[in-house]
Parts: C-alpha cells; structure tokens; sequence
C-alpha cells in the first residue's frame, strides 16, 4: 500500500521553515509496512491544494496533509476542503470544549480561536489533543483524505494515537523489515562491483541500496513479506554471505551516524579517545560527546588552532612546523602522539587543514593524524573549496579513518605509519634532505626575529 504526503504552507516554499514533518512521517510509516509514494509541498492556494489532491488520488488510496488549519485568514485548508468534498462547516460543541481545555490559562477565548470548533460535516473528526485545531479524515470511495495541523507536536501526537492506528484498521499492510550495514574501506562503485555476485543472488523480495556518504557507505536491505519474523531470518540468511565478503570493511549492522558507531567501537574495545583539532576547531569531540555515555571513551580535546599552541600545548617541533608547515603530515602525526600522551588515550585523533582559501593549490587540503595501539598513522584529504562542508567532511573523514584502523582495516590508502619513538632523521637522511625555496625563507626569517628579540610565532601563520 502506498499513499501520498502534501505539505500545505507558503514559508515552506520560501524557506521561511524547514519540512521536518514528512521526514519523521515516513520513518513512523515505514515501519507500520506503509510506503510514501510521493511527499510534495505546495503554498497556501485554494486551487493548488485541489489540484495536487486530485493527482494524488487518481494514483494512491490515502492522501496525509499537513498544514493550513490555523484560525487565521491565510489558513484555507479547512474550507478548501469543503469544497473538495461537497460539504460545509457546522459547530461542534465538542471541539470548542477542547478548544477551551487547550487554551486553559494560556490566553482568552476569541472569535478567531472559536472558528477552531467549525468542522466539515461529513468527515471523522480526531481530537487535537495539544492543539486547537481539528485532525480531519475524509473518505469515500475506498479513499482516505487526512487533513492534520503543521505543527510538529499536534501532527505526531495525531499520527501515533489515532491516524496510523486508524489507517491500519482500514488497509491491509504489508510487513517491512530494513537492516543496514556501514562498510568502510571500499568507494560506492568498488564496492558494487565487490558485491556484484552477491547481489545479483538475492531473492526477489529484498531490495539493495547503496547510500554513500563521506568515508563510508550504508548498505541497506529492504525485506518485504507477510511475516516480519520471516523476512528477519531471510535477510539474515543473507547476511552469512556478505559478512565473509566484506569481513572488518563491516563496522557496524545498525543505521547509526559516524560518531555513534566510533563511539561503539570504542566502548566494545575498552579504549578513550582525545583529539587535537585545528582546522575542525572542535567539531569531532562535539560530535563525539553528543552521544550519551560519552564519558566512557571521551578523555578530552585541544583546539589548537594556532602554531604557537600546536607547539607549546601539544609539543609540537618547531622546526616541523618551519619546514613542513602546520598542515602536513609530520605536524598532525606529532599531535596525535603528543595529545595522547597528555591526556592519556588509547586513541587520538587529530586534523590541520585549509578549509577555506589559502592559495589556490591549498583550498580544502586537510591532514588527518591517528594515534592508535602504540603506532601514528596519517591521511591526506582534498575536500573541495566550501568551508562549512570541509569541516563536516574533515570530521567525518577523521572519525572514519580512526574506526578503519580500530578494526585493523589495513586495505585503506595510508600514507605513513611510525612507532611511538621520537622521529629523529639520521646525518644521512639530513644530509638528502632538500628544503623548498619557500622552507629557507621561513628559516631565513625565524633566524631575523630571535636576533632581534621578538616572537618567532609572528611569522608561523602556514594555515590552520
């Protein structure tokens, strides 16, 4: 069975609001065994509204609105509704009882909150049980038009209490089961192509996504039967398979966020994290500490956004940062040692970067360090030129890079991998080494600032 959402109200056209309500409606359906056909936003137009009603029930059985149903004169969709239908408005004694209870002490009883206890005359009526305003549900001919308040609130307390129950009384569903796998290691189309056997092996009734994002990709499997206990043992039947295929690329078998399944992996393993964040300023301990329980893995964090505090915080070497630059892999990966050790983690996690414009060849150039199991390792990521979104994609490649080492994910590209022990180049290495133009002049002028006297930190500013 299918059905149709429209979302009814000029500010979610101009983005005055954001639609969180279809989002939430299709998790609460999908798990009843009801999918969305279509979710379509529309503004506060008489014609429009009939229009995209009678598109929609030409093609599904149930049509969910939401929106209009305010007391004030923008609001039509009670009236439109009429129309539609071929009914009018009559008083309810009942719902201006409700009107009065809701309203309590909040505010006076005025014409425009008593229009709210006016319903159509042919069509069940809900009682709005936070609100003031009616849930309506129209039916004829083997049809369902629910009508439900924008408001976040009333249209949740609506759809659990009554209008779900209620559409499941009336249409037979059908059993929907979903299990989703992260795999970490493997780029979507790599990763088709892995599974490509496997695949193309499944039984007819379970269905295969692919869902990339940043440093990994969900898996999902949709299962649809009779039985939910039945699909559970068909997908997990397929899961035997697939585990043997993906073996530690599988970090987790449940839909959850980045920092969540790090924040597992971490708990399940006994292991704290810190990190040392420059150029994500935060983001990856904010995100890790939003998780309840955090306190179990979390040790702490540095912000070290600056040379000087990369330096005197996090032991830093000058000279690393002279003649390598912040943003490089000798700086992150002496961060992920240093701040290990200083708050005494068994993970560290650590980012320097350009998240914005440096100069053309830099813009989105971000080093990733990793201290884990006694060993540093680092990666280097090119995340593009939008600063907001380099900050998400540097976070989330940080924690992504951490859980594919935990589970000894070696396949990843790794760029370098050194044990605790202090890096010291030997004579002969030294001697090869060839400074940049641009390393002297940093030498040349660290060299003219301690002979007079100032700071040498004025001139360290290589990026964040």
């Amino acid at each position: 069975m299918q059905l149709d959402v429209i979302t009814i109200g000029d500010e979610i056209l101009i983005g005055q609001i954001v639609d969180t309500n279809s989002a939430w409606m299709g998790q609460q359906l999908n798990d009843k065994g009801i999918k969305i056909r279509q979710i379509l936003s529309i503004g506060d137009d008489a014609n429009e509204i009939k229009t995209s009603l009678n598109n929609s029930l030409n093609k599904v059985d149930i049509v969910l609105m939401t929106g209009g149903l305010g007391p004030t004169k923008d609001d039509i969709t009670k009236k439109t509704l009429c129309e539609f239908f071929g009914t009018e408005l009559v008083y309810s004694e009942e719902m201006y009882q409700n009107v009065i209870k809701v309203i309590g002490t909040k505010g006076k009883m005025n014409e425009l909150n008593q229009s709210q206890a006016y319903i159509p005359k042919d069509c069940k009526v809900f009682t709005n049980r936070v609100g003031t305003a009616p849930i309506m549900c129209f039916e004829k001919n083997g049809k369902m038009v629910v009508s439900m308040p924008g408001v976040p609130d009333e249209m949740k307390t609506a759809m659990k209490d009554d209008i779900i129950p209620y559409i499941c009384s009336k249409f037979k569903t059908q059993a929907i089961y979903h299990k989703s796998v992260i795999e970490v290691g493997l780029p979507e189309s790599a990763l088709a192509i892995e599974l490509e056997d496997w695949e193309n092996n499944l039984p007819s009734n379970i269905k295969l996504a692919y869902l990339p994002s940043f440093g990994m990709v969900k898996l999902r499997l949709s299962a649809y039967g009779d039985s939910e206990e039945n699909l559970k043992k068909q997908v997990e039947k397929q899961m035997v398979p697939l585990r043997k295929i993906l073996g530690s690329k599988i970090v987790a078998e449940e839909d959850v966020e980045t920092e969540r399944a790090l924040a597992n992996l971490l708990i399940k393993n006994e292991l704290t994290i810190a990190t040392a964040e420059s150029c994500t300023g935060g983001n990856i301990a904010h995100l890790l500490t939003t998780i309840s329980g955090s306190s179990k893995y979390f040790r702490g964090s540095v912000v070290a956004y600056c040379d000087e505090i990369k330096h005197k915080i996090l032991g830093v070497k000058s000279k690393s940062l002279l003649q390598y630059s912040a943003v490089s892999q000798q700086v992150v990966e002496e961060m992920a040692k240093n701040v290990a050790k200083k708050f005494g983690a068994d993970v560290a996690i650590t980012t320097s970067g350009y998240t914005e414009a440096h100069n053309e060849k830099e813009i989105g150039e971000v080093w990733i360090g990793l201290y884990y199991n006694g060993k540093v390792y680092s990666k280097h990521e090119d995340l593009g030129t939008f600063r907001n979104r380099n900050i998400t994609r540097a976070s989330l490649a940080a924690m992504t890079f951490a859980i594919d080492i935990i589970n000894n994910n070696r396949r990843s590209k790794l760029t370098r991998f050194n044990t605790m022990a202090d890096e010291q180049l030997t004579t002969q290495q030294q001697a090869e080494t060839n400074y940049s133009e641009q390393t002297q002049i940093r030498i040349g002028k660290l060299n003219k600032l301690i002979e007079e006297g100032r700071n040498p930190y004025e001139i360290t500013k290589f990026g964040q």
